[in-house]
Formats: structure tokens, sequence, C-alpha cells
């Protein structure tokens, strides 16, 4: 091989994962108060939304007062036993959460607790009690 052809391959490669880079990239954590559960009890399922990277869950608590909540992409999810219907508008719910740092209304969603009892986590674990 020559010294032409050879610099060309390695510049070839580093171009390659330079492109690569951006794709390993991902936002922090770090607006959340991760690891710092609150429990949020008979909130009302506002809307559901199923979509990549990361999926929205909107509640309403008692006093009216709209909540977010991010959560995994729907393909971690589906893994975790959650569809696109695991929620419907007009459920009521217990959910976890991680807080947001900056005291806006709303984090990180762990695990939800339907009617009837079943909890279903987003991220990997045994239940919570």
């Amino acid at each position: 091989m020559s010294t032409t052809t050879l610099r060309l391959a390695l510049a070839g490669a580093a171009g390659l994962c330079a492109l690569a880079a951006p794709a390993l990239a991902h936002h922090s954590t770090a607006m959340f108060d991760w690891g710092n559960e609150k429990k949020m009890d008979n909130v009302t399922v506002e809307k559901w939304v199923w979509t990549n990277p990361h999926t929205f869950l909107y509640v309403r608590d008692a006093s009216g007062t709209r909540w977010a909540f991010e959560g995994m992409s729907p393909n971690h999810l589906v893994r975790n036993g959650w569809d696109k219907d695991t929620l419907q508008p007009g459920q009521k719910i217990n959910l976890t959460y991680y807080p947001l740092r900056d005291t806006r209304k709303g984090g990180f969603d762990v695990t939800v607790t339907k009617p009837g009892g079943e909890t279903i986590r987003q991220l990997p674990g045994p239940p919570k009690p």
C-alpha cells in the first residue's frame, strides 16, 4: 500500500470516528434530582406521548396543576412492560418521580401504579413496596 493510500485511509477512518462521536452523546440527567424519589398519588393522566427519543407523561394533580414527566424511549419501555396504550387520558394513577432541580412542576417518571395496583417501572429493578 502506498503512503498516499495509507494517509487517505487513515483520514477517512478519522472522519468516520468524528462523525460517530455525536451519536454517542446524549443529554444529561443533571436537570433531575436523580435518586431523590418523590411520590404523587391520585393524579389524572392528561396525555401520554409515546415518541422517540423520550416519552412524556402529562398529569394534573388534585388542585388542577399540570405536571410534565420525561420517560425512557419507547424501545426501552417495551422491554419493561409498557406500550403506547399503557396510560389513557382520564385514568387515575399514582407515580414516583425524580423532580426537576429548578422546581418546575415535573421531573423524570420512575414508576406508575395503575388502578388495580399494578406498578410498572421505567428503569429496571425490583418493584417498590
